[in-house]
């Protein structure tokens, strides 16, 4: 998960990885949707390779790219249980907060 989390940081790959949840797509379709030279955004496609989160097949001449989702789901499960954990620990701020407000009204 902490490689598909730093491949993630980069937003030229946020950009390929949201073009391929469309749909397989080519090396050069890939490379138009950013501004950065071929070589570039062949470095860029094997970090994302690399962590998992694509899947590459020949044909031809050309190479396709398809995004494997599992590496996204998996950090799509732990992000949840974190917010779970956050949204717990707001609710409780928040009833404290009330709570508080109570206490100062009544004292009045």
């Amino acid at each position: 998960m902490e490689a598909a989390l730093k491949a993630l940081a980069d937003d030229s790959r946020r950009t390929m990885l949201e073009a391929l949840a469309e749909g397989p797509e080519t090396v050069g379709e890939l490379a138009a949707l950013v501004s950065i030279a071929r070589p570039g955004v062949s470095r860029h496609l094997r970090v994302l390779r690399e962590a998992g989160l694509v899947e590459v097949r020949q044909v031809a001449q050309r190479r396709i790219y398809s995004l494997r989702p599992q590496p996204l789901t998996e950090i799509n499960d732990w992000l949840s249980r974190r917010l779970t954990l956050w949204d717990q620990q707001l609710d409780a701020l928040h009833t404290e907060t009330a709570r508080g407000k109570r206490e100062r009204r009544s004292t009045r």
